[in-house]
């Protein structure tokens, strides 16, 4: 018997998410996802619950997240997609045994392999990353304005001109030195 999860929520991009689990790329980075266990626990928060995950598995995440992050910096940036990150995620997208299905209230869910293997999650993630890479979404791929973060994320937005991979941590960040250098600046 196979195991149904629930797929993507709005506004949520599955792909640019997964990059998101090594941040502060260009300063301190700060690793997400540092054991099997916490792997485990970010795929089920992400709708693709597995049965368990070892460390061969943690190192194949890991080496899908670092080729989507290249490629959509990339595309971010217009230049030509790295071949080996063009390779990696499609070795891990047809690696998978994942299934999109289509429930009675007419939203997309993902069914995964009997067993649900990280393999299938991986291979969910990696389909993603393919149709954002590909432009068959609806967004642009931008990276933050943060010098620390520099994360890749999928701009919805009406006006495709976001700044920040979230509002809540790099854009309020800089808010609060911009805030501080006027408060210096007026106090001079």
């Amino acid at each position: 018997m196979r195991t149904e999860f629930p797929g993507f929520r709005l506004g949520k991009v599955l792909a640019t998410s997964f990059t998101a689990t090594l941040t502060e790329r260009q300063g301190d980075p700060v690793e997400r996802i540092p054991t099997p266990c916490r792997l485990v626990d970010w795929l089920a928060v992400s709708g693709l619950a597995v049965d368990s995950c070892t460390a061969a598995e943690l190192d194949l995440a890991r080496e899908l997240r670092e080729s989507i992050h290249a490629a959509a910096t990339a595309g971010a940036l217009q230049e030509a997609l790295p071949e080996d990150a063009v390779r990696v995620i499609n070795d891990r997208s047809v690696q998978g045994r994942a299934a999109a299905v289509l429930t009675a209230e007419g939203e997309r869910r993902w069914r995964l392999g009997s067993t649900s293997r990280v393999e299938d999650a991986l291979s969910v993630i990696a389909a993603d990353a393919i149709g954002i890479l590909a432009g068959e979404r609806d967004g642009k791929l931008a990276l933050c304005a943060s010098p620390t973060c520099r994360a890749a994320f999928f701009d919805t937005s009406q006006s495709r001109s976001r700044k920040w991979c979230d509002m809540n941590t790099c854009g309020n960040r800089q808010k609060k030195a911009r805030f501080n250098a006027n408060q210096r600046r007026n106090a001079d």
